[in-house]
């Protein structure tokens, strides 16, 4: 593994480029409809002294069932909703998610990196029963991280030995199928940086059940990896071949018995009675990338690009460079709660930013309460796509997501030019907590699907009114509102 990172090191630093690092960790687990754990340090690394600045999870088997499925839908579901309160404290924000039956997948950004994230966008694929079921599939979110488009993909593919080559088709399916609305990479393969992960579902063949057990109590990993079906189907498919993959340096991460490190010895019943035959370890669960400028172009796959473009991307890329390195790619023991282990990447991304400037500087102005009409500030700081549903939302710190918000604005409809260059906004004292806190106000531009600028943190003060009055606060709709003292007992 060490020697490992070294080549990949040397990989990094080569150029002259200006760049800055970033820390992104990629998280893939089927958890086999089980609820989270209480705990998710391990899993995260939350004690290492380099915290990520992005966090991507990618999840497989997620309870579904129909009742679930349905409150999930209203509200988060238990995975979501503890990845959120776990991060949330420690100042990441869910950027986007996407969920497709027992696929789910998430993304998280540290606070300050929110106004560079753009153009995201999410899709699915299904595979299931030849493409109406989505217990199979992939699910993606796109993103531009100050300027680079990053894509990122968590799949789901058929199970069993002997559907390896399936398994290659059912990706190029989706790989093919996913069409994102987005002119610079209308596909996955039009992305930067693409990642691929999740229950992949690939098999160790051929090899018996001791040979493989031996070599995984002896940790001599390296003696099953030519018998992986991955690493086989990489070497006659030229799509996979475009993949780049850390050395499975760790133990496979399936199957096991429930809250145990032991592989599979249950006794399964058939037609016929018991039978003692177990399933045999595998590294099902996998993370892999693609970096384009290193990729290969397929010409079938490009047969109406114009020359000019592939130039421009060229031009873009040699004066952007992006570079990544695997830092740490293993699996997390210490989760019983399925049959498959958790699998964690690591990954040191250095680029130069396209941008480094906010597209909206917002400020609020002067005192907030929910005695008073409130005021924004807000100036566009470059050109930008805006639109009469922009909104500008008032959050607290430590704030989950864009739709954590506790009362929002419609931009145009309450904009009043303050000068040539500053416009002011209002926000009525009947939408302002009572209680007060601290804030922040967030530009969302609905062309962009995303958050382009937020404010400085503020205080928002406890209403003098509501103390005078003697009014107990009470929580209606997301907002912090107030009842009279009487009416409340009554």
């Amino acid at each position: 593994m060490e020697e490992n990172e070294e080549k990949s090191d040397l990989s990094l630093k080569k150029g002259n480029s200006e760049g800055e690092s970033f820390r992104l960790q990629v998280v893939t687990w089927n958890v086999a409809t089980a609820d989270p754990p209480d705990d998710l340090t391990s899993l995260f690394h939350l004690n290492s002294p380099k915290s990520p600045d992005l966090y991507v999870i990618g999840l497989q088997e997620v309870y579904s069932g129909p009742i679930r499925f349905v409150s999930d839908i209203v509200f988060d579901d238990p995975w979501s909703h503890l990845f959120m309160s776990t991060l949330t404290p420690r100042a990441y924000v869910k950027v986007s998610s996407i969920r497709m039956q027992g696929l789910l997948l998430l993304f998280f950004s540290k606070v300050q990196h929110v106004p560079f994230i753009r153009d995201i966008q999410a899709t699915y694929t299904r595979t299931g029963m030849f493409g109406y079921w989505g217990n199979k599939g992939g699910v993606s979110i796109r993103l531009s991280f100050y300027g680079h488009m990053l894509c990122f993909l968590n799949c789901h593919l058929a199970a069993h030995m002997n559907y390896a080559s399936e398994r290659v088709d059912e990706f190029e399916y989706i790989m093919d199928k996913q069409i994102f609305e987005c002119k610079k990479a209308p596909r996955i393969v039009d992305h930067r940086l693409v990642f691929w992960f999740g229950d992949l579902n690939f098999r160790i063949q051929d090899h018996g059940m001791h040979f493989v057990r031996s070599c995984i109590n002896n940790q001599t990993y390296s003696l099953l990896w030519n018998k992986d079906q991955l690493i086989m189907m990489k070497n006659k498919e030229q799509i996979l071949q475009e993949f780049e993959e850390g050395p499975l340096d760790f133990q496979p991460t399936y199957k096991f018995d429930l809250n145990s490190d032991t592989y599979d010895s249950r006794v399964y019943r058939t037609w016929f009675g018991f039978t003692g035959k177990k399933r045999k370890p595998a590294w099902t669960d996998r993370i892999l990338w693609r970096l384009r400028s290193e990729a290969p172009v397929l010409q079938e796959k490009h047969e109406n690009t114009v020359d000019d473009k592939e130039d421009r991307q060229l031009d873009e890329e040699e004066e952007y460079p992006l570079k990544i390195r695997q830092d740490l790619y293993t699996s997390n023991m210490e989760y019983g709660i399925s049959d498959h282990k958790p699998v964690i990447g690591i990954f040191t991304l250095e680029l130069r930013k396209m941008y480094d400037t906010p597209l909206v500087w917002l400020q609020a102005e002067g005192d907030w309460s929910a005695d008073i009409d409130a005021i924004v500030l807000y100036s566009p700081l470059q050109p930008f796509p805006s639109s009469t549903w922009d909104w500008i939302g008032l959050y607290k710190v430590g704030f989950t997501s864009v739709s954590d918000y506790i009362t929002y604005t419609w931009v145009k409809d309450n904009e009043v030019v303050f000068n040539e260059e500053i416009i002011q906004v209002y926000v009525s004292k009947e939408e302002i907590p009572v209680q007060g806190g601290e804030c922040v106000l967030c530009y969302y531009s609905s062309t962009l699907r995303c958050i382009i600028g937020i404010s400085e943190p503020f205080k928002v003060h406890e209403s003098k009114v509501a103390i005078e009055e003697g009014l107990l606060p009470e929580r209606i709709n997301g907002l912090d509102k107030t009842v009279a003292s009487e009416d409340f007992w009554n």
